[in-house]
């Protein structure tokens, strides 16, 4: 069964007058459904210029692309083995809620993501020292 579709993170950015005002004309010319859909795809097609760029940065600096999700179950296996995750994700990194802060601790030495970190608020203060 598919997982389902992760929401869309928010960001706020400034634009001059001039390329609103350009980016308002294509919305009314119906060239876009919306601000947001000329934003979308101005994003998606510089990210696709650059997909070789982000393939070999993700891959020189280990950086696991995608979607992924770390439950207790995964952490407690861990614990067992003895060893110590460093999440290091371009995309999402999920952190299930069934994860108790103690056992994030016990088994996560640090993170980096690139994108967005999904868990519970007492899960992030338990690692604030380990984000980076």
């Amino acid at each position: 069964m598919a997982s389902p579709r992760p929401a869309d993170e928010k960001i706020t950015i400034n634009v001059g007058c001039v390329d609103l005002g350009q980016i308002d004309l294509l919305v009314q010319e119906g060239f876009y459904a919306n601000r947001t859909d000329l934003i979308r795809t101005a994003i998606r097609n510089q990210l696709a210029a650059q997909v070789d760029v982000v393939r070999q940065v993700a891959s020189r600096k280990s950086l696991v692309l995608g979607i992924q999700h770390y439950g207790a179950a995964d952490l407690q296996a861990t614990k067992a083995a003895g060893q110590m995750l460093q999440i290091r994700v371009l995309g999402l990194a999920v952190i299930a809620p069934d994860v108790t802060p103690a056992l994030a601790l016990a088994t996560i030495e640090s993170i980096t993501v690139l994108g967005a970190l999904h868990a519970s608020p007492a899960v992030k203060a338990a690692l604030a020292a380990r984000i980076h």
